[in-house]
């Protein structure tokens, strides 16, 4: 790996294109380059979110999910590859149902907020909810394996628990929306 980014400019991308692996080159703007550049946002903002204090089952948690993302990016930009398998929409699935069984139901809207590092996550869900509009744009002309949609679904159901868990860790309250009689700003 070390020799692999030794120059970290190359000039080649001055065009508007990017490379990916087998010399194919894309538009910038490509569908496929707006999914890997999503995924990509969604990992750097897991990384913001590490940088708070946070319980360590979660930090651990977030960061194999940085990882995995890494995993999904390749299979984005290397189409022939799957990382991404049915094991680890399971395992998503399994760590949601593990934290939600902690939380107390549900019975209103939450708004984004409370504590800090629940705010992070709640922009963390929310742009991984972009990443997974960009996945379905570039489906609908270049068919995906389906366990990249149901991955990415469930990792944004997977944040929104884990903004409840960081709140409750932190002594918060989740905010709830509440609702407006009289439409107006306050």
């Amino acid at each position: 790996m070390a020799d692999r980014l030794t120059r970290i400019y190359t000039r080649t991308g001055d065009d508007g294109t990017t490379g990916l692996p087998g010399a194919t080159r894309l538009s910038k703007d490509a569908a496929r380059i707006e999914a890997i550049g999503a995924v990509d946002e969604l990992n750097a903002q897991l990384g913001v979110l590490l940088a708070e204090p946070l319980p360590e089952d979660v930090a651990a948690l977030l960061g194999e999910l940085q990882h995995r993302l890494f995993d999904l990016g390749g299979e984005l930009a290397m189409p022939d590859y799957q990382a991404i398998q049915a094991a680890q929409v399971t395992a998503l699935e399994e760590a949601i149902d593990r934290y939600n069984g902690t939380l107390a139901p549900l019975k209103e809207f939450i708004l984004p907020g409370g504590s800090r590092a629940a705010a992070l996550c709640h922009v963390a869900r929310t742009v991984c909810r972009r990443a997974e509009r960009r996945l379905v744009n570039l489906n609908r002309d270049e068919p995906l394996a389906p366990s990249l949609l149901h991955y990415v679904n469930r990792l944004s159901d997977l944040l929104f628990v884990l903004c409840r868990v960081l709140n409750r860790a932190a002594g918060h309250q989740d905010v709830y929306w509440q609702k407006r009689d009289k439409p107006g700003i306050a």
